[in-house]
């Protein structure tokens, strides 16, 4: 394989196979990888700004019948410190995030054996009703699939009933690596890859925008990472064409402080942020048909992804009011509304505050600046 035309390949918005990505990703110099990817950045993306968003991740419930050897933030049925959130704590917790300037929660839990459809469309609901303007980017494949076993239903009727209860967006977790070699080595409790991609398909059918991950540096082959991206391009080139599908793709690096993965199996992140990098720059050259990639500042770091911003990315994510799943496994890094925007402009690039469909949003009269520390 020569170089440069893979380059032109990539220029050209063509599909590389998952052979010509591993070639890239292996062999391409970091500046010409970076310059590529950011020539498509450039055209896919052509107002030039940095999207950011305001929202609060708030889970569910601690309690996960899954037993991913990444989390630490699960418990098993009947423990102590399990809970099941309560109206209340949802009140106070959108209250706030609505002073600090946001309108959207990321509803996200664990594989609950007790909580079914009903609790979820009854919950959606009573959020709605308290807070109609509220956009509610909610659950995700492996939970849908957990809801679909306990209701012995099919996904699209799982779906519908979210839909017609408040959701408006699906978010991308659970996608770990979409090989079954590594899903059973590292989540083997979750629902398969084609499960997952098949669930994303019959959201984009109705309409439901989503957006797609990647969780790496673990137990992966790098060809792996790239049969992920192929997927994922496959079921984004079947979307309805009035379909926004996988509007963004968010790839982030696997926290290894006290999980089991670390503990039993010895696995550990070893991804450098030139890795990183490489990563984002052949998201963007894989994934033509996705136009947002997104930046994981809060695994990898400030410096690390304004780089990324001249390597494909045009998206650094939320500020994260809260975050609590991928903290408890050692992430450390925090953003004010302020900071995030000081540090896209220190990159060279102009901030631009966004909802989750990606339109542009004016920033709001916040009351609280700083992030409380949970």
């Amino acid at each position: 394989m020569e170089l440069n035309e893979l380059y032109q390949k990539a220029l050209n918005f063509e599909f590389l196979t998952v052979t010509e990505g591993v070639y890239l990703f292996e062999n391409a110099p970091l500046t010409e990888l970076m310059f590529i990817a950011n020539e498509l950045r450039i055209k896919q993306v052509p107002h030039g700004k940095v999207t950011w968003i305001i929202d609060r991740n708030v889970n569910t419930t601690n309690v996960c019948i899954a037993n991913c050897k990444f989390c630490n933030f699960y418990r098993i049925p009947g423990h102590r410190d399990a809970y099941i959130t309560d109206i209340e704590t949802y009140k106070r917790k959108i209250d706030e995030t609505i002073r600090y300037g946001g309108e959207q929660l990321l509803l996200q839990g664990g594989h609950h054996p007790d909580l079914g459809l009903s609790y979820y469309v009854q919950l959606f609901k009573e959020l709605k009703s308290l807070y109609p303007h509220l956009k509610l980017h909610t659950l995700g494949p492996p939970e849908v699939a957990h809801i679909t076993k306990l209701e012995k239903s099919t996904h699209r009727e799982v779906l519908v009933a979210l839909k017609e209860a408040g959701l408006d967006s699906l978010p991308g977790p659970g996608a770990e690596i979409l090989t079954d070699r590594v899903r059973r080595l590292i989540s083997k409790g979750k629902c398969g890859s084609q499960e997952w991609l098949d669930i994303m398909h019959e959201a984009h059918k109705l309409n439901i925008t989503t957006s797609a991950t990647m969780m790496f540096g673990h137990v992966e082959t790098i060809a792996e990472r790239f049969e992920h991206l192929v997927k994922l391009r496959e079921v984004q080139s079947r979307k309805p064409e009035n379909a926004k599908g996988f509007i963004a793709f968010i790839p982030w690096t696997f926290q290894d402080v006290d999980t089991l993965l670390a503990k039993i199996r010895g696995v550990h992140n070893l991804t450098t942020a030139e890795e990183y990098i490489r990563m984002i720059a052949m998201s963007r050259i894989m994934l033509p048909n996705v136009k947002n990639i997104q930046a994981s500042w809060l695994t990898v770091g400030k410096k690390t992804a304004q780089i990324c911003l001249n390597a494909g990315a045009n998206d650094f994510g939320s500020i994260m009011i809260e975050e609590n799943v991928v903290s408890a496994a050692g992430a450390p890094h925090r953003f004010t509304s302020m900071g995030i925007q000081e540090a896209i402009r220190e990159a060279g690039f102009e901030p631009q505050l966004r909802n989750q469909q990606y339109e542009f949003r004016k920033m709001p009269v916040v009351m609280e600046e700083q992030v409380i520390d949970y």
